[in-house]
């Protein structure tokens, strides 16, 4: 048994977790707003993450201007998506939106690989040192970065949803839109806020992902490999899914660790996290911290 080894699993589980936790945050925070689940999230991750690398190497921007260009046009790109594709679909059955933002993951995808071809792309250099050590244990240094990052996130979306007007008009929303309407919210800047707010956000995850392991299509796999912790956490709570993001990253690398050491089954990384929302499914449909709908007859 390499404890070393399952050291380094583990923590590289909670760092990454953190990562997952603010992809699930950005399901959570659309869910909640309109009742939707977008299935072109991982698409946002893409986009991003190809942004931040035509900013880095088409243009020669140095890495920081090219992360806050990223953001902005993240920003603005989930407000044009909400206002020009979505909002004419409000007050449409919730099974037409998801069916037009799965019509998006595909448009998405086309069109990235159009645009950059379907092989990956490496990012160029960022930092300085491609790890640190941390203990007896090495920990790449974007990971460290996606940490940090993640942390500061988490702290902002807390802030925001306590201490700001918006964040309160979302909060108010989400728990029932014709009260909130009725108070004086504007539903449109909601929707248009939440989806803006979740496009920059998974931009971050994309960035950092494609300094890792590179930009290609198959980056925005990610949106699907997230869902478990949304689940797991609980499809309508923030924390939820901070949580589950975490959880899921230990299990993933768990899995991996007993397979390389024990099972040999091969892959167990990739597959642990669905075995993880089957047995959620069945246990708890609506996960750690959702809140259970109560229906009267």
């Amino acid at each position: 048994m390499d404890l070393t080894l399952l050291g380094q699993l583990l923590l590289n589980g909670v760092i990454v977790g953190t990562l997952y936790g603010v992809v699930a945050m950005c399901f959570v925070l659309i869910y909640k707003a309109s009742q939707v689940v977008n299935f072109a999230q991982g698409e946002f991750l893409l986009i991003g993450a190809w942004v931040c690398w035509s900013m880095l190497t088409t243009y020669q921007i140095p890495f920081v201007w090219s992360f806050l260009i990223t953001l902005v046009f993240m920003l603005v790109f989930g407000v044009l998506l909400q206002i020009v594709v979505l909002r004419p679909l409000i007050g449409e059955p919730v099974i037409a939106v998801i069916m037009v933002t799965i019509g998006l993951s595909i448009v998405f995808q086309a069109l990235m690989k159009w645009m950059f071809g379907v092989f990956a792309q490496p990012f160029p250099p960022i930092f300085e040192r491609d790890s640190v050590t941390i203990g007896a244990l090495e920990v790449k240094t974007v990971y460290v970065m996606s940490m940090i990052v993640s942390v500061i996130i988490m702290a902002g979306f807390g802030y925001f949803f306590k201490a700001t007007r918006l964040g309160l008009a979302m909060r108010a929303t989400a728990f029932d839109q014709q009260v909130a309407q009725s108070m004086g919210v504007s539903i449109h800047q909601v929707f248009a806020l939440s989806w803006a707010i979740s496009a920059m956000v998974s931009a971050v995850a994309g960035v950092v992902i494609g300094i890792v392991s590179g930009v290609s299509s198959g980056l925005s796999f990610y949106g699907i490999k997230v869902f478990p912790a949304v689940i797991l956490g609980g499809l309508d709570s923030i924390v939820g899914g901070v949580v589950g993001g975490i959880v899921i990253g230990v299990l993933e690398n768990l899995a991996h660790y007993l397979d390389s050491q024990f099972l040999h089954w091969g892959n167990m990384i990739e597959i642990a996290p669905f075995y993880v929302l089957i047995v959620i499914l069945m246990i708890k449909p609506y996960g750690l911290f959702g809140t259970r709908d109560i229906e009267r007859v």
